[in-house]
């Protein structure tokens, strides 16, 4: 791997870290069209470079979270009721979705991937953010009916389904954004265990994967991105309880709206028509 591409992995993983922490998603949305772009530049093909930066990123989220989840922990705002009811569900939904996603088209997910975030995206900004408590619904079967169709997107989609939990958390669950956010990546921690479990089983498969592959994972990348993002995520998670939350939803809901436009080729088209 050339040294420029270690230290693009590196700043990602440090950039990844800190939002991980911040926003309560696992970065998969910036972590996959960083390492997508890198792997094409080195010559794989569409389908390949797709599916390995999805399992690469889950791979990444796991350690990412564990990390976030431990600061998080310490102000006590996890749901762990919650983060453990759901996330086995998730788990379970993540290791289907990646068993499917290895039989799907890559560019089909590639665009799957931008509409489903953008769809987020729009629904985030017409969140109304309280920072006061409402009563939760903690009707079990409901959270079951959330956690195994979510589980089953991010495990096709190589996220940890943080940019899903958090809207759900909140938009359904009537969690507080800081309380959403917290409790999303003590999910996070079972969602990317059961996508990472998915993935390298039927990588495992595959023919002609980069050398360093384990699966679809490739462990070199997943070195790089992880020292950064470990650090990062105790600054982020540390940060978090301090900003109010509808300036939390903002940051949020830019970073889907970017992401999700560069996925279906918007940014490039943008910066093409008008360089």
């Amino acid at each position: 791997m050339p040294i420029i591409q270690v230290f693009i992995l590196l700043a990602t993983g440090l950039a990844i870290g800190l939002i991980s922490g911040l926003l309560g998603i696992g970065g998969g949305i910036i972590l996959t069209p960083v390492q997508y772009w890198l792997y094409t530049s080195n010559g794989l093909s569409t389908d390949l470079a797709i599916k390995m930066s999805f399992a690469t990123s889950l791979a990444v989220i796991f350690p990412t979270a564990a990390s976030g989840v431990w600061q998080h922990q310490k102000t006590g705002r996890i749901y762990w009721k919650a983060a453990i009811f759901m996330g086995t569900f998730t788990a379970a939904g993540s290791f289907i979705g990646a068993s499917l996603a290895a039989d799907i088209p890559g560019s089909a997910l590639k665009i799957a991937f931008g509409c489903v975030t953008l769809a987020v995206a729009i629904r985030m900004l017409a969140v109304k953010i309280s920072d006061t408590d409402n009563p939760l619904r903690e009707n079990l079967w409901l959270w079951f009916a959330l956690a195994l169709p979510l589980g089953i997107i991010t495990g096709i989609l190589g996220l940890g389904g943080g940019i899903f939990v958090v809207p759900v958390l909140v938009l359904v669950l009537r969690f507080r954004l800081h309380n959403a956010m917290a409790t999303s990546l003590g999910m996070l921690l079972f969602t990317s265990a059961g996508g990472i479990a998915g993935w390298v089983i039927n990588g495992t498969r595959v023919a002609n994967l980069p050398p360093f592959s384990i699966g679809y994972i490739l462990w070199p990348a997943f070195v790089v991105l992880a020292i950064g993002s470990i650090t990062m995520a105790q600054v982020g998670a540390r940060v978090a309880p301090r900003v109010p939350g509808k300036y939390l939803n903002y940051a949020f809901v830019a970073l889907l709206f970017y992401i999700s436009l560069d996925m279906l080729g918007a940014v490039d088209w943008i910066v093409h028509h008008f360089s």
